[in-house]
């Protein structure tokens, strides 16, 4: 009895930091990926990005979560879907400050535009956007809209879950690069954020999956929210191996690209072979 008393108190300690420190995590990753009005660290040490990256999925599962929230806000006053879709669409912008949607813009006119390895990086850190990225950019806002107001033709509450899904899989998408590709330049965010560990991504993946598995049985089902999580990860993938052949490594805004790359994979595939609602 004595053995277990003591052992008891140990436990609930380990359990309190390790509580304490997913707090943390999950605050950094959505400091970095959102615009969130979030207090400052009560500890500002520096940390490596690979130590909270694991949260990276979490983080955006909430982001989808306030997304969803104006969707179903949307719904409940009677708007069609197609306009519901839109205050979620621009509720996912305005939170994340249009950091990726600014990132795939770029990686779009540095890969068509540019001629070289070096022109492309310079085309991407122009903060100007040509033809190719307002192009891309609106064919995807065209896309996300359409998947989620598909989405919510079927109701308020899978469209919902939809959301959750995809906010997590595009955050663990835009890990793909920052783990599979060196960084392109010596400065900029891909650089600060290094290369990831595997192990990082691997307990990335894993937040993913359990999202995943906890929309699924609740409304989308086990096998289609993992289907889903798993086609945004190779839609990532794809950006990745397109930045390698054509920038020799990865950027912030390859990072991005990934993440809206992966957005749309996982809406779409929430679709394939559901049939109309």
């Amino acid at each position: 009895m004595k053995l277990g008393a003591a052992i008891d108190p140990e436990r609930r300690a380990a359990a309190a930091r390790w509580a304490a420190r997913a707090g943390r995590d999950l605050a950094a990753s959505l400091r970095f990926f959102s615009i969130l009005p979030l207090p400052a660290p009560a500890e500002p040490a520096a940390s490596a990005f690979s130590d909270s990256a694991w949260a990276a999925p979490l983080a955006g599962a909430l982001i989808g979560l306030v997304a969803a929230i104006a969707l179903a806000v949307a719904l409940r006053l009677g708007l069609p879907p197609t306009l519901a879709a839109v205050a979620a669409v621009a509720t996912l912008a305005l939170v994340s400050g249009c950091l990726h949607e600014d990132g795939l813009a770029d990686f779009a006119d540095g890969l068509a535009a540019g001629r070289s390895r070096d022109e492309r990086l310079a085309i991407m850190r122009d903060s100007r956007i040509g033809a190719f990225g307002a192009t891309t950019l609106t064919l995807t806002l065209i896309a996300r809209v359409g998947a989620i107001a598909a989405l919510a033709g079927g109701g308020a509450a899978p469209a919902a879950a939809a959301l959750v899904l995809a906010g997590a899989a595009a955050r663990l998408g835009a890990l793909v690069p920052l783990t599979a590709l060196a960084p392109a330049r010596s400065d900029g965010l891909g650089a600060s954020a290094g290369r990831l560990a595997p192990a990082a991504f691997l307990a990335a993946a894993a937040a993913t999956a359990a999202v995943a598995l906890v929309v699924g049985v609740g409304w989308l089902g086990n096998v289609r929210a993992l289907l889903a999580a798993a086609l945004g990860v190779a839609a990532a993938g794809g950006i990745a191996v397109l930045a390698q052949r054509r920038l020799g490594g990865q950027t912030g805004d390859v990072a991005g690209a990934a993440e809206q790359a992966a957005e749309i994979a996982a809406l779409v595939g929430l679709l394939i072979g559901a049939g109309p609602p």
